[in-house]
C-alpha cells in the first residue's frame, strides 16, 4: 500500500514540475490574475462554475475571494453559480442542464465580468452553454481544463490547460494555480 501511495504523490509531484517549465501555462495565469485585478478595479464581479469536484473547487475559490487568503481585507465580489439548489433545479426542470449556467449568467453578468470556467475534460455542455453566454454579454472568460482543452479550446478568452489527462491530478492543479491567482490578486490590490 505505501508504494500505492507513494505513486500518488509523485504523479502529483511531477505534474506541478511540468507546470514550472510550461510558458503554456505559466503566462495565461498571470493574464487571469491581471484580467481578475483589472474587473475588481472596475467594480466587477467574478462568476464560477463547474460540475462535481470542479463545483467545489469553484465554491472554494469564490471563498477565497471573498472572505480572505493570505492578508485581512475587504471581500471582493465572486460567486459560485453553482450553489443556488432552487435556481439550478428550477432551470434544469423548465430548461434543461445544460443551461443552468448560462440562464444565470444571463441574469447576473454584465460586461467586464469575469467567468471562471472549471471542466476537466474541457466538455461539460452546461459550461460550454455559459461561455456562449459570455461572447453575447461581453463577459470575459477564463477556462480551467486539462491537457486536451476539449470544447472549450478556442470558446476562452483565456485558457489554462494543465498538463495531464487524469482527472485527479487536473483539479489538484486547478486548486494550486487557483491559489496562486488568489494570491496575486490580493497582493497588488491590497498592497501597502
Amino acid at each position: 500500500m505505501e508504494k500505492y501511495i507513494r505513486s500518488h504523490i509523485i504523479s502529483h509531484i511531477e505534474t506541478a514540475e511540468k507546470l514550472l517549465s510550461d510558458r503554456s501555462v505559466l503566462d495565461p495565469v498571470e493574464k487571469a490574475a491581471t484580467s481578475i485585478i483589472k474587473a475588481f478595479s472596475s467594480h466587477s464581479k467574478l462568476l464560477l462554475a463547474g460540475n462535481g469536484g470542479s463545483a467545489a473547487d469553484s465554491q472554494h475559490i469564490a471563498a477565497e475571494f471573498v472572505n480572505r487568503f493570505y492578508i485581512d481585507r475587504e471581500g471582493l465580489p465572486a460567486l459560485a453559480l453553482t450553489t443556488d439548489t432552487s435556481i439550478i433545479t428550477a432551470v434544469g426542470n423548465d430548461y434543461s442542464f445544460d443551461r443552468v449556467f448560462s440562464r444565470q449568467l444571463a441574469s447576473l453578468g454584465k460586461e467586464g465580468d469575469i467567468f471562471w470556467a472549471l471542466s476537466t475534460s474541457g466538455n461539460s455542455v452546461n459550461i460550454l452553454e455559459a461561455l456562449a453566454e459570455c461572447r453575447k454579454k461581453g463577459i470575459i472568460s477564463l477556462g480551467f481544463t486539462g491537457a486536451r482543452g476539449g470544447r472549450m479550446e478556442g470558446s476562452c478568452d483565456i485558457l489554462i490547460k494543465v498538463p495531464s489527462d487524469e482527472t485527479p491530478r487536473i483539479q489538484e492543479m486547478h486548486i494550486l494555480l487557483a491559489h496562486v491567482i488568489c494570491a496575486i490578486v490580493e497582493k497588488e490590490l491590497f498592497k501597502k
